[in-house]
């Protein structure tokens, strides 16, 4: 006889352990962040963590058909919202990302981001298999994804349009497209770039300049990567020590709570801290790409991939932009950075993989019993 109620054995008890080992790393970083202060960023990160881990859990048991039933509706209304962005959006600090709501500044595009992988997903999902690698596979969902990609980078926000093309065409590579494609594609866009670049705004164009040479401007635009990587570096094998970081304190390292907090981290605990943080990740994505290989059929398979992939690129290229590998585009790092509209997609994604992941075990032992 089994004393633990059948409901909780079901339970994601080791993923939500995880997100919470990652988010409660994230909250004790963002109080030394604070001078030793739960406010004003660690009470709210924490309430914020469990109020969406909540909301995961809520959309985990969603039946996967209400998911595919509605990808093609939904990626409509975060579309038209994207339109609505641009006609009476609020602007602040010089972009046009929000629609006021009254109560809260609402984003559309982060919702875009899982919006464009179930889209995508489920085009494939009723596109024949012969049907795969003929031109009619390619540009609808070149058109689905080009169209928000573009409205964002308007914006502009050149970060969250990234992620949003990424996170299309990932799906794309996985749907089995030829990869002769994603080859040529990668070398015209190589082509084009110096054509591009001429088309970026004044700020973007800096990033990139300095992203090429940070040391051509220290103190000025390339003031941002310079002191982050002297934090990560100053960190050394087991960091400075709890509370204990100079960089952050003193306030020479810019956004240190949000979009550079791995550098406010990694002076504090090191490559060590670096290291649980990075494996923790992994593990996170482990489990996402093995419920995508364990899921029945092919439009679980790449929606729980494609979000595992976009959780991924977050992952990626915000540490790759506080190490100086890639430009500053203002991606937050998952469960440690600061703010609301990173952790509400993320936990979007991971709610629909849990849901991906419950309905094919709820599967696989009804197999069982008829077995």
């Amino acid at each position: 006889m089994n004393i633990v109620p059948e409901p909780l054995t079901h339970f994601p008890w080791k993923v939500l352990a995880l997100l919470t080992a990652i988010a409660g790393f994230g909250t004790i970083v963002l109080y030394s962040s604070a001078g030793g202060s739960i406010t004003p960023w660690a009470i709210n990160q924490a309430v914020r963590f469990v109020v969406f881990t909540g909301m995961a859990l809520v959309v985990s048991r969603v039946p996967l058909e209400i998911f595919a039933r509605f990808a093609f509706p939904a990626y409509g209304l975060v579309l038209v919202s994207l339109i609505l962005v641009e006609l009476i959006g609020g602007v602040a600090g010089g972009s046009q990302r929000w629609i006021n709501l009254g109560f809260m500044q609402l984003q559309p595009s982060e919702f875009m981001k899982p919006v464009i992988v179930l889209a995508v997903a489920r085009f494939y999902a009723l596109l024949p298999v012969a049907e795969v690698r003929r031109w009619s596979a390619i540009w609808p969902a070149l058109v689905l994804i080009g169209v928000p990609w573009s409205l964002v980078l308007v914006q502009p926000d050149l970060g969250t349009a990234t992620m949003i093309a990424a996170g299309g065409v990932t799906v794309m590579f996985l749907a089995g497209l030829p990869l002769r494609l994603f080859i040529g594609s990668g070398l015209t866009l190589a082509a084009i770039i110096p054509i591009a670049f001429s088309f970026l705004h004044d700020y973007q164009q800096k990033r990139v300049l300095i992203f090429l040479d940070p040391e051509s401007d220290p103190l000025g635009a390339g003031y941002h990567i310079s002191q982050s990587k002297i934090a990560i570096g100053s960190g050394g094998l087991w960091g400075k020590g709890f509370l204990k970081g100079t960089q952050s304190h003193l306030d020479y390292l810019p956004e240190g709570h949000t979009d550079f907090v791995f550098a406010t981290m990694a002076e504090e605990w090191g490559l060590a801290g670096g290291i649980f943080l990075i494996g923790a990740f992994l593990l996170l994505f482990r489990w996402g790409i093995g419920v995508s290989l364990r899921a029945p059929d092919r439009y679980a398979k790449l929606v729980a991939a494609g979000l595992t992939t976009t959780i991924f690129f977050y992952v990626a290229i915000n540490l790759m932009m506080v190490m100086g590998l890639a430009p500053v585009v203002g991606i937050p790092l998952p469960f440690m950075s600061y703010g609301g509209s990173s952790m509400l997609t993320v936990m979007l994604c991971i709610g629909i993989i849990m849901a991906i992941d419950r309905s094919t075990r709820r599967d696989s032992q009804r197999r069982g019993n008829w077995a």
